[in-house]
């Protein structure tokens, strides 16, 4: 497969941006967060507590289709953070888009809760996170890299992986 966009997803704090960023860097293609796309009242009701649901989400994902539709079109290869919790945004995501590869961050609730924890900055609140599991469709076409090894060493891990 020739990989030209990579979709790296798991639920919030799993490290999407920091993997994403890591990974755009090391092949000199642009880095996306999906998070950056989000209309202001997605953020507004993010920001008060709220978890979206499904209708808050459809403009959002189509816009990130539209993203990786046109950076493949224009042949300008990328990395897109995005959480893409349920299969069915994955498939939205990934609809007419060929060379997408879906990298899925897995770990634990309580080493994600940790994490979250720890942030100070974030819109995303750590009592959020019981509602990502329970939303999160774990995907069966994805390269699946466990959280608990180093950003390093999981970009490496994708990087092997493209070479096959």
């Amino acid at each position: 497969m020739n990989i030209r966009f990579f979709i790296v997803m798991g639920v919030s704090g799993c490290g999407k941006s920091s993997v994403g960023q890591t990974l755009a860097s090391r092949l000199g293609w642009s880095f996306y967060d999906a998070d950056d796309f989000h209309p202001p009242e997605n953020v507004a009701k993010m920001a008060s507590g709220t978890p979206l649901d499904d209708s808050d989400r459809a403009p959002w994902l189509s816009t990130l289709h539209d993203l990786i539709s046109s950076s493949l079109r224009e042949d300008k290869p990328g990395v897109l953070a995005c959480s893409s919790l349920k299969e069915r945004y994955r498939q939205q995501l990934l609809d007419g888009n060929e060379s997408v590869q879906i990298v899925y961050l897995k770990g634990s609730y309580d080493l994600i809760w940790s994490r979250m924890s720890a942030r100070k900055d974030h819109y995303m609140k750590p009592h959020m996170l019981k509602s990502q599991f329970e939303a999160l469709e774990e995907p069966s076409n994805a390269l699946t890299m466990d959280i608990s090894m180093s950003i390093e060493d999981i970009v490496q891990e994708i990087l092997k992986y493209m070479e096959h």
